[in-house]
């Protein structure tokens, strides 16, 4: 499995915020998005937000969380932005394979969206 490295990650809640307050938000059935340009970082930045109102049981939160970090991390080039992933509560009943082709359509529009530089 490849790594998922602290540079391509959000780790502080002030980055958090600011993304979700600031950011575009774009809704899926399974996920709200959250992104915002950063122009400091070489990489896209993913920030994951699974709350237990959304997903009460741990082992579900955990999957999705898996199943967005796999997809971002298998996406060639994405734009220099923060995306912030916030589970929305359709998706503890939505399977793998299709929270997986959700992503990828929305990692294509994000792409279209925002230039890759």
């Amino acid at each position: 499995m490849a790594s998922f490295p602290r540079s391509a990650r959000l780790l502080r809640p002030v980055e958090f915020k600011q993304v979700i307050g600031t950011g575009r938000r774009r809704r899926c059935s399974s996920f709200t998005a959250f992104e915002l340009a950063n122009s400091e970082c070489t990489v896209a930045r993913l920030g994951l937000t699974v709350s237990r109102k959304a997903m009460p049981r741990a082992v579900a939160r955990n999957r999705f969380k898996r199943i967005v970090r796999e997809s971002f991390r298998r996406q060639p080039q994405l734009p220099r932005c923060d995306i912030v992933i916030m589970a929305a509560p359709t998706a503890r009943k939505v399977s793998a394979s299709q929270l997986a082709a959700e992503l990828i359509e929305y990692w294509g529009r994000l792409r279209e969206r925002w230039p890759v530089s």
